[in-house]
């Protein structure tokens, strides 16, 4: 099967990368010129455009910043979906917005997957990365190979959809935990403890957590550098936000955590690095929360290994 690839940015470039480096048939396209250069040298097809993707691939994937630019992309792809095309939207996105544009592409006789990721640009980097995929069965069988190239974990989570509320779920958890770990290392540094001690205290007790063992990390560095911005953060959690404001469900530390980053966003500017919340805490407390020997970034030690299928315990049980 022939993939195409939308969007070669932080995420995007390591997946599509991944694609390529385990010798799968990719064609590309992105704004950046430079970055489909960057491609074609290692042995992409360069796109003319969106429609000229879904004309000549089996399967599109989009990796986009935004609901709105995956809907620019499907327009111009839609009059390209034909019987046997696939729409693999690997974006954060809305739920209801991913379904309106899978519709659309099913009406023509296609099929539509959600598929986002988890885990860090560092582990998308190797191909460790786990995805979740909301589709029919059928059409999950059909792309398993490009989902278990791009990813380690693979978890097929019912209908369209339900991908993408599973990851904005996730990224909320993810973003609480940030904002936690924030305040509990300025609280150590505070108390007078050493924060090298701290981190380790923590990593081994039942406070620890894939936040911590990462982004407490490079908080701790001083580069603050995961790959993701601020404005990121908002739009995660007010996706998080629109599901449960649909289910009504009284939400209490969600409009907490959009007012904090809101207040990050006036005081840092919009592209700012999400980690850097913490300065809110260092400004108003004077204290450097900074300690040596962690890394400036994130790296995967863990070698790149074929994927494999999650199944839920319940589906699992005989």
């Amino acid at each position: 099967m022939k993939v195409g690839f939308i969007g070669l940015g932080n995420v995007g470039g390591k997946l599509s990368g991944s694609l390529l480096r385990n010798g799968m048939d990719v064609m590309v396209h992105d704004l950046d010129q430079d970055l489909v250069g960057e491609f074609v040298a290692l042995g992409a097809r360069r796109a003319e455009g969106p429609a000229d993707l879904m004309r000549n691939c089996d399967a599109v994937i989009t990796c986009l910043p935004s609901p709105a630019a995956s809907a620019a992309v499907m327009d111009e792809m839609l009059p390209e979906v034909i019987d046997g095309k696939i729409w693999m939207e690997m974006s954060t996105t809305d739920e209801a917005e991913v379904k309106r544009l899978g519709a659309l592409v099913m009406e023509r006789g296609g099929a539509a997957v959600d598929c986002p990721v988890s885990g860090g640009c560092h582990r998308a980097a190797t191909g460790n990365i786990s995805i979740f995929a909301g589709c029919d069965r059928a059409t999950f069988e059909r792309i398993a190979p490009f989902l278990k190239t791009m990813g380690r974990r693979i978890l097929h989570t019912g209908d369209l959809g339900s991908a993408s509320i599973l990851k904005v779920v996730t990224n909320y958890l993810a973003t609480a935990n940030l904002v936690t770990c924030c305040e509990a290392l300025v609280t150590a540094k505070a108390a007078g403890m050493d924060l090298n001690t701290a981190y380790e205290a923590i990593k081994i007790s039942s406070g620890t957590s894939f936040v911590h063992e990462t982004e407490s990390q490079v908080i701790l560095n001083g580069s603050r550098d995961i790959s993701f911005t601020m404005d990121l953060v908002k739009k995660d959690v007010g996706l998080f936000k629109e599901v449960a404001d649909r289910a009504g469900i009284p939400l209490e530390i969600a409009p907490m955590l959009v007012d904090i980053f809101d207040d990050g966003i006036s005081r840092y500017g919009s592209r700012e690095l999400s980690p850097n919340i913490i300065k809110r805490l260092e400004d108003a407390t004077g204290l450097d929360i900074r300690a040596p020997g962690f890394p400036p970034e994130m790296l995967d030690d863990e070698p790149e290994e074929p994927g494999y299928e999650i199944i839920p315990q319940s589906a699992g049980a005989s």
